[in-house]
């Protein structure tokens, strides 16, 4: 049997108002998007069902850490409200947040890719 490495990705969404702290241009002002999140665990083991990890459980892990900023102002919400709620700092929180939440030691989050529109996408990788 070959022995390769399995990627799983899902997708959600979020809206969200922000701006962004001592930034020169328009962002500095209070704006909102519709945050589309997407989220990519790996392993090169299966479960007993043939699978990396249940779709279901791991868009049920991304929404759980995605409720905490849908229809909030980002800076009035941890630890946006001390570091800039910039694309590359929601990524990388996100990315912490589901690593902490995911107890499979065989898996693990490779990458957090956050589309704050449907032209300008960001990606994050540890």
């Amino acid at each position: 049997m070959t022995v390769g490495t399995f990627e799983l990705t899902v997708k959600d969404h979020f809206d969200a108002a922000h701006f962004l702290y001592d930034y020169p241009g328009e962002c500095r002002n209070l704006h909102g998007h519709t945050w589309d999140i997407e989220v990519s665990v790996q392993s090169s083991q299966l479960c007993d069902l043939g699978m990396v990890y249940d779709f279901a459980l791991l868009k049920k892990d991304l929404k759980a850490v995605l409720a905490r900023y849908d229809h909030k102002h980002l800076n009035e919400v941890t630890p946006f409200d001390t570091i800039s709620p910039t694309a590359e700092n929601l990524a990388r929180v996100i990315y912490e947040q589901l690593s902490e939440n995911i107890q499979q030691p065989q898996l693990r989050v490779t990458q957090v890719t956050v589309w704050e529109s449907p032209i300008a996408k960001l990606v994050y990788r540890p």
